[in-house]
């Protein structure tokens, strides 16, 4: 059956539409050249690549931290990304945000679990990122809540989509500081009061799009640990790196 629907509709690639033999990657082979995945040494941390060579598990494999993450205090204790953000991987970023693309969720969720599979346990509880309502109501989906629903199907965990809530839309965050992103972002997520049931005392895998200087993701892991969640993770589709 498989077969013959492949003769019918051949399987395309999710970012050109180009004909591909397998949808195992949903790419075809230019868009998987153009696609800065990560693999190799990373920060246990933010999931960005570190130079070097991967260290024996016996010396702590996967507990290092690059110089961002050594000098932010972060409020989650690991973290994974699927790719750094440029090339395809940003086309498919803006796809998914401005383009209208929310088929583009699912393999990007998919990909996520693979990349966060080390961090999630059958007691992991999987929540997005939350838009503010006036822009939820304007874009019509939250893309982050697409991304964390194909990661739960995946990896067979639960899924709590309204876990957290925005206060205030926040303005633009493109070009501003650090320190400025903070204090934006500071205070402005809460946990649902009827939600808080569900991460008190179990781990939260938190997910984003796209973390730039983590300042979204320190207020939703902070509103997590203070609803009493035993521990917070987070993954990202893109991973925005200064010397990348």
């Amino acid at each position: 059956m498989q077969k013959a629907l492949d003769v019918l509709y051949p399987p395309q690639c999710i970012t050109c539409n180009a004909t591909v033999e397998t949808m195992n990657s949903g790419l075809c082979a230019q868009c998987w050249a153009e696609t800065p995945f990560i693999s190799g040494l990373i920060c246990d941390c933010c999931g960005v690549p570190l130079p070097g060579e991967e260290p024996d598990n016996e010396l702590g494999e996967g507990r290092l931290k690059c110089d961002e993450c050594l000098n932010v205090q972060r409020s989650w204790q690991r973290g994974r990304a699927v790719a750094l953000y440029g090339g395809n991987i940003r086309n498919m970023v803006l796809s998914l945000k401005h383009g209208d693309k929310a088929d583009l969720g699912k393999p990007a969720g998919q990909w996520m679990a693979d990349a966060a599979k080390d961090l999630i346990t059958g007691k992991t509880l999987v929540a997005p990122v939350p838009l503010h309502w006036s822009r939820l109501l304007k874009r019509r989906y939250n893309q982050s809540a697409l991304m964390a629903s194909a990661l739960s199907k995946t990896a067979e965990v639960a899924l709590c989509q309204d876990l957290l809530i925005r206060r205030h839309r926040t303005p633009s965050m493109d070009g501003k500081t650090t320190v400025e992103r903070a204090k934006i972002m500071s205070g402005n997520v809460f946990v649902h009061p009827r939600r808080k049931i569900r991460c008190a005392g179990r781990p939260v895998l938190l997910v984003d799009d796209v973390m730039t200087s983590g300042a979204t993701l320190q207020a939703c892991a902070e509103a997590c640990k203070i609803s009493g969640a035993s521990r917070v993770d987070v993954v990202v589709l893109a991973r925005v790196a200064k010397d990348a």
